[in-house]
């Protein structure tokens, strides 16, 4: 990275990775230092929170599921401390829902995983009004259904049996629908 392009990151090249993929974290540790920045890691909502509260950094990028909770506690503890951070919510469970809820509470960009580290940095460092390409595959109409789902889900506090009575569905076949990964 040349000299220039350190100076897009600013004074402050803080970075903290929520993840509690360990082998995923060290890489993109070292991938993100390779770009400039200075990361420090966690891998839980806890220890990511007692490093917000602790060193406030100037970017971030959190896991939204962690085995320990959910990861917009964490931004939401980054937005406490320090309003002008950067963060970015990294899922493999992408859903409107909790995109929009991501970015209520102060995330900059929403990326699904697998995110490489090239996606992650333009997603810290995007400014102004730029907005993406696009998408060459739109979603398929399975996918805009299980979106839905997930997005009443979510305004129902992930609470089952209150969103099959909204969605008018059985809750059985909600919770089948719920347990398995998103389609294509």
């Amino acid at each position: 990275m040349a000299e220039d392009e350190f100076a897009e990151l600013g004074a402050d090249r803080t970075l903290l990775l929520v993840d509690d993929d360990a082998p995923f974290v060290s890489r993109l540790a070292r991938a993100m230092e390779k770009r400039g920045f200075l990361p420090e890691t966690a891998e839980s909502v806890a220890a990511g929170k007692a490093a917000a509260m602790a060193r406030p950094p100037a970017y971030a990028v959190v896991d939204l599921r962690l085995e320990d909770g959910n990861g917009l506690d964490v931004v939401e503890a980054l937005r406490e401390r320090r309003p002008d951070c950067r963060v970015v919510v990294l899922t493999g469970y992408g859903a409107i829902a909790t995109a929009v809820a991501a970015v209520k509470i102060g995330a900059t960009d929403y990326l699904s995983k697998p995110a490489d580290a090239n996606d992650i940095t333009n997603a810290l460092l995007a400014r102004g009004e730029m907005l993406p390409p696009p998408p060459e595959n739109p979603m398929s109409a399975d996918r805009v259904r299980w979106e839905h789902i997930q997005r009443v889900y979510e305004l129902c506090d992930r609470n089952v049996s209150e969103t099959a009575r909204r969605l008018n569905m059985h809750r059985r076949t909600l919770q089948r629908i719920l347990a398995k990964r998103s389609p294509k």
